[in-house]
């Protein structure tokens, strides 16, 4: 069994730490708020910076909000690079720049240790039950010896290429991820508004062509008014925003990308940067002047 340490302990890390605890694995902890009780409990060891987790560990995880937040925890003072000696994984599996990626994956080479990008997607609910896809960037040696740990963790496993491809996988999964909310939110108050009752037609559409995670998930979420997150607006608009920055320089046109920024953007001007992405919705509401369903 490989030592693991895991860094950030938040909506999504904490129960993936969970469940490499619960498969036997010994895991080193830390996260700057400190790691939740009920970890520790388990059988979790709590470590006092990223230093002394990449020192204890043979396989290193980071789940962190974003590209300063990882090169902070890589490469700050106490950070993993410290605490790294040769032979050892770095896996990042917060959803970050692509470019920066590749620089982080080199830096880490140069200490002899091997990096490999492996976002999720599934939310807290995949976090939860195990169930998340993992698309994992780097050397296909690095990502066989980690295949059992990410096993732990998710369902549907891919490696996609080099160093970099993981988060450009992700960030593709967060432009279709943010369109459908957008077309779900469309659907249900469209149908609201002219008088149906949208939790009928989630259920009616639940059994066609238009039924998706997103329609199963959020639609509930948009119908029963619980925006609590779940993954956080600001978190979708930074993916987003590199959505965006990427496809400039790519020149590549994302219209539709562009006008769920907008959206989101309008949330976050309500003050509702921390609702969960679902939480879209109401920026549509706004405009057509009518609420989904009544909460």
């Amino acid at each position: 069994m490989e030592k693991i340490g895991f860094i950030g302990l938040g909506i999504m890390g904490a129960p993936m730490a969970g469940h490499l605890i619960d498969g036997g694995h010994e895991v080193f902890l830390f996260s700057r708020s400190g790691p939740p009780a009920d970890l520790i409990d388990r059988g979790g060891t709590a470590r006092a910076s990223a230093k002394e987790v990449a020192a204890s560990a043979d396989v290193i995880i980071t789940m962190v909000p974003d590209t300063p937040d990882v090169e902070k925890v890589l490469f700050g003072a106490n950070g993993v690079a410290e605490g790294l000696s040769a032979g050892k994984v770095v896996v990042d599996m917060s959803s970050i720049s692509p470019v920066a990626t590749k620089a982080f994956a080199a830096r880490i080479k140069e200490l002899g240790c091997d990096y490999l990008d492996a976002p999720v997607s599934g939310g807290d609910v995949g976090a939860k039950a195990a169930t998340l896809s993992i698309m994992v960037g780097g050397p296909k040696v690095a990502f066989e010896r980690v295949h059992a740990v990410f096993a732990l963790m998710g369902k549907n496993i891919t490696h996609v290429g080099e160093s970099g491809d993981g988060q450009t996988t992700k960030v593709a999964n967060q432009i279709i991820v943010a369109l459908t909310i957008e077309a779900v939110a469309e659907g249900l108050l469209f149908a609201s508004k002219a008088g149906a009752d949208p939790s009928k037609v989630r259920d009616a559409l639940m059994g066609g062509l238009a039924t998706s995670r997103i329609l199963e998930i959020h639609g509930e979420r948009m119908i029963k008014r619980t925006f609590d997150p779940g993954f956080r607006i600001a978190l979708h608009q930074k993916d987003l925003d590199l959505a965006l920055q990427n496809a400039k320089t790519l020149g590549v046109s994302l219209p539709n990308t562009a006008t769920c920024q907008a959206l989101f953007n309008a949330c976050t001007a309500q003050g509702g940067a921390a609702w969960d992405h679902s939480g879209m919705v109401k920026a549509l509401e706004q405009l057509a002047h009518h609420q989904v369903a009544e909460g």
